[in-house]
């Protein structure tokens, strides 16, 4: 990849945090949090977007990012009130901004239509706004910008300018985040030249001796004064690009009709100690009404760099973050495969180990103890690597939402919490399209029109909420609605009429609510380009199996529905309990046991033709005997010869599992079993152990849901498995 492919992959990467910010402000603004910092924020983002774009000379991009900045100013200026309407045009005016991105990024088409639609409302606000305020004309003209490279000393010939009315002192001290971007300040000085005449010193006092001089920092403060016909905001859009990373202070010295001859000389004053030309005087602002205005966001610097600027030394300013890098995806994923494969080789060097009969108090095994440990610090560290808050999936969610609002007639809010929540990359990717059916069916099924919702009292306005949260060293995401609830009768009624279950079958709610994922079902009564076509949930549920997840319903009439996932949070490694079971290895999550023990005969009890359970805590569990269910063998192991795993589900269902033996508790590698050779039920994936055999890890929750429901024992094929 070339430099310049290299740079505008960059701006793209940059662009999506950008739009993420501006939705998250834009959903804030609308919730009521329309404080001037909120603003600010939203008219940032999308002028960096503005001017990334023109970089690329990505002109339609820049044209509607232009439009939506000068509709944010005035919102920004209080000249445009901040009604339903202007933030319902606002937030599909983002959405119409992140599709051209996308489309510059792919060059795929957009649409065209919506997108001139949209500059029409943007340009309907503008003139709202000038009409509330006496019909004052902003120059609301863009011009794609020129970033090509040039070479320019500072008494480069300047371009012929207007006549002077109005002299400027301007203060323009870079930091070094404005140089470490790609920007000059000598390119600055002959922009301010275009707008008139200009004189320039240069204080060099903060320079220091050469042994001290940091390479990369930042010590020049440039004086101007510029005598222009142009007002200020020229001025301003001139360092609109590096407000954010320089001490800017533009005050309006003196004014006439003819103008006055600039105070310094043409050429910089350069020099190091007293000699230097002497900092620029602090002066009052005089300029007459109209003029005066200056915009705090632009014209001086954000109050936060203010800050670090009291702090930092005398030699550079100190970070006001830390540092980071961007990584190639693929970069990641192959040190997240190599350490999955230490973690391997590592068990296959304790085996060998064991298998020696060496001491467990020899250096070798002390060695072995410490390379474990190290072992598992890099793959934590790599794991937290690749680990992402869920907050830009669900902002996705946002968008989905509005355009659903939009198609069918609904008023529907989407309220999220626990945005921060991480869990690995993988994880988020492939939850996409599982949670937009979700979220598609909360609002076209879920949440009734506003006039049914007040003939029950309800407010008009719907409410669809997604959080997400750690639970159990899983992360559960909750999709719920306020609607109508399942209608469990016509769920049932419409099941049976397309034979997917009995007439006479016996089905709890539950089961009636689990009839929403079986393939072809559908309660739409009419398929449109949202639903009803009889797939989406069956799909939903596959696809978080396949992520090793597992997917819930509870729902209450008339009081709403909601539907929970839950998932692990990586996809690489887990912490299970090695286990035997009639000469086979299995491997059970850590995080699903909460004791072994060792039963004694007064704690079982039969139940039942066959079944029996065991005393747990005052109560009783369902005693499993994994051997039996799974068909590596085919009568019932006697429970006082092993070892009893007590569990418990999501759902907190406990059940004890019969084991012949415990092995070891060790760090284990998940290799999909999906992907490699089938789905099978109650087995999550599997890993490889230290002796190179391949162990099966069981999936808790489908277990025991399939045992509770006495299940027969699974096919003999899956004997073959182990």
């Amino acid at each position: 990849m070339d430099t310049m492919a290299a740079i505008r992959e960059t701006f793209f990467q940059e662009c999506e945090e950008q739009l993420g910010e501006l939705e998250v402000g834009l959903v804030a603004m609308d919730e009521g949090e329309a404080d001037s910092e909120t603003v600010n924020a939203v008219f940032r983002a999308v002028h960096s977007i503005k001017g990334g774009a023109g970089a690329f000379k990505l002109d339609r991009l820049v044209r509607f990012a232009h439009k939506f900045e000068t509709a944010l100013d005035l919102v920004r200026s209080e000249k445009l009130a901040l009604s339903t309407a202007v933030l319902k045009t606002m937030l599909r005016a983002a959405d119409v901004l992140a599709d051209l991105v996308k489309a510059a990024r792919t060059d795929e088409p957009v649409d065209e239509a919506r997108v001139e639609s949209l500059i029409d409302e943007l340009e309907g606000l503008a003139e709202q706004a000038r009409g509330a305020s006496g019909g004052d004309q902003a120059n609301d003209q863009v011009e794609p910008l020129d970033f090509q490279p040039v070479m320019l000393s500072i008494d480069d010939e300047p371009e012929a300018a207007p006549t002077a009315a109005t002299t400027y002192a301007i203060r323009l001290t870079p930091w070094p985040d404005l140089y470490r971007k790609g920007n000059e300040t000598v390119r600055l000085l002959r922009e301010l030249a275009r707008l008139g005449e200009i004189s320039t010193a240069c204080d060099a006092r903060a320079l220091p001796l050469l042994d001290k001089l940091d390479p990369e920092g930042a010590y020049l403060t440039w004086r101007v004064e510029l005598a222009t016909a142009q007002d200020v905001a020229a001025i301003e859009e001139v360092f609109e690009f590096v407000v954010d990373d320089c001490e800017l202070e533009i005050v309006p010295s003196r004014s006439g009709a003819t103008g006055e001859a600039p105070r310094f000389s043409p050429i910089a004053d350069i020099g190091v100690g007293p000699s230097a030309a002497e900092p620029i005087e602090s002066r009052e602002r005089s300029a007459p009404d109209g003029a005066a205005r200056q915009d705090e966001a632009r014209s001086q610097p954000p109050r936060a760099a203010q800050e670090v600027e009291k702090a930092r030394p005398e030699q550079g300013r100190a970070e006001a973050a830390a540092p980071t890098i961007r990584v190639d995806l693929e970069r990641v994923d192959r040190l997240i495969n190599l350490v999955g494969e230490l973690v391997i080789n590592q068990a296959m060097l304790s085996q060998r180990v064991m298998e020696a009969g060496l001491a467990r108090s020899s250096s070798v095994a002390a060695g072995l103890g410490a390379l474990e440990q190290l072992t598992r610090e890099i793959q934590e560290g790599v794991m937290a690597i690749r680990a992402q808050p869920v907050k830009p999936l669900f902002q996705r969610m946002s968008r989905i939402v509005r355009e659903l609002t939009e198609a069918t007639g609904k008023s529907v809010r989407l309220r999220t919490e626990g945005e921060a929540t991480e869990v690995d990359r993988t994880v988020i990717e492939r939850l996409a399209d599982p949670l937009t059916h979700m979220i598609r069916n909360a609002v076209d099924h879920g949440v009734e029109p506003p006039d049914v919702r007040a003939a029950a009292g309800k407010a008009a306005q719907g409410e669809v909420k997604l959080s997400a949260a750690h639970r159990s060293g899983r992360i559960v995401i909750e999709v719920s609605d306020d609607g109508a609830g399942i209608d469990r009768p016509r769920v049932r009624a419409i099941a049976v009429k397309k034979e997917l279950v009995a007439p006479d079958a016996q089905l709890s709610d539950a089961d009636i609510d689990n009839l929403l994922f079986l393939p072809g079902f559908s309660t739409a009564a009419s398929v449109s380009n949202i639903s009803g076509r009889g797939v989406g949930m069956d799909v939903v549920k596959r696809s978080i199996q396949a992520l090793g997840g597992r997917i819930s319903i509870s729902s209450r009439q008339g009081l709403g529905s909601t539907f929970s996932l839950s998932l692990p949070l990586t996809l690489a490694v887990l912490d299970g309990m090695v286990v035997k079971v009639a000469d086979q290895t299995l491997v059970v999550p850590l995080t699903a046991i909460v004791e072994t023990l060792r039963p004694k005969r007064s704690d079982v009890h039969a139940l039942g033709l066959g079944g029996r359970v065991i005393s747990d805590r005052g109560g009783f569990v369902p005693l499993i005997d994994v051997g039996q269910e799974l068909g590596y063998r085919d009568g019932a192991a006697d429970p006082f010869g092993g070892v009893v795993l007590v569990v418990e589900t999501e759902v907190s269902t406990r059940c004890a599992l019969v084991v012949d033996a415990i092995h070891d508790q060790r760090q284990v590698v998940i290799k999909s079993l999906e992907a490699n050779y089938r789905q099978v039920p109650g087995i999550a994936a599997a890993t490889i152990l230290g002796d190179g055999r391949v162990a099966l890890i069981l999936d808790i929750d489908t277990f025991v849901a399939r045992t509770n429901r006495a299940a027969p024992a699974s096919e003999p094929l899956l004997a073959a498995t182990g």
